[in-house]
């Protein structure tokens, strides 16, 4: 059974996920899940893989429909109204998603972020609002010159926070971070969850990491996974310091996973 503590500070919940199952075909990935996603924070989701981590963070922004005999059962709430009553394109632009490895388009750096505001009809100056996302992704210093050269001529940390830029020019109300420093050098790593901690005052964060430190780093709410299940979710000091459960505290300490 699963063990959660309530966050001990009062937040409001900006996704509220209820009784969630998810399957691929007769497969069950994702058993009976609850988890409160409270505004602005960061709440970081680990476990061993294969544990359903990535698959849970893919159906709160209803990504997992673009994969063929897949089926979600349960409900999940954005601001207390279901994802799956809301339009896909506008919840994808309220929810955006970072993956694992960089993927920026095959366009200029400008053209990346402006993307998005592109095809949401944008009737503003985009030059002001590529400029600000690029700030908000601690990039525009670096790139401010080269705004029509290739993305690819970036390097991988680079595109991981032009990726991030693309997904904040439409300014969502939560990102959704899928591993997003396993592929970058440990100085590149820092510099994105410094990024995160400045996103917290605009954005509800949740990011799916391997590397406990930075759970304990970058986060202010931890869910532990294991085999699908839930197991424990509190703060991220009272997890890492007095986990209430003997498997949350086997793998925190790393004696498995």
């Amino acid at each position: 059974m699963e063990k959660t503590t309530s966050p001990t500070i009062e937040h409001k919940q900006r996704l509220t996920i209820a009784n969630l199952n998810f399957y691929y075909g007769p497969k069950q990935a994702v058993f009976g899940l609850n988890l409160k996603i409270p505004t602005n924070r960061v709440t970081a989701l680990i476990g061993p893989s294969g544990c359903g981590k990535s698959t849970f963070l893919r159906t709160l922004n209803r990504m997992n429909e673009t994969i063929r005999n897949t089926r979600v059962e349960g409900e999940v709430l954005l601001d207390g109204q279901s994802i799956h009553a809301l339009d896909v394109v506008g919840l994808r632009r309220r929810v955006g998603m970072v993956f694992q490895r960089p993927n920026p388009f095959p366009k200029s750096i400008y053209d990346n972020v402006a993307y998005g505001l592109r095809i949401n009809g944008y009737k503003g100056r985009l030059d002001d609002l590529v400029e600000q996302s690029l700030r908000r992704a601690a990039l525009w210093d670096e790139v401010k010159d080269y705004l029509k050269k290739s993305a690819f001529a970036l390097s991988g940390g680079q595109q991981q926070r032009l990726c991030i830029a693309r997904a904040l020019a439409v300014d969502p109300e939560v990102l959704l971070l899928d591993e997003p420093c396993s592929a970058l050098d440990p100085v590149t790593t820092a510099k994105i969850e410094e990024l995160m901690f400045h996103l917290k005052d605009s954005c509800t964060m949740a990011i799916v990491t391997h590397n406990m430190q930075q759970a304990a780093r970058a986060s202010d709410f931890t869910a532990f996974m294991l085999d699908g299940h839930l197991i424990e979710h509190s703060e991220t000091s009272k997890l890492f310091t007095t986990p209430t459960d003997p498997r949350t505290e086997a793998y925190i300490t790393g004696r498995f996973g």
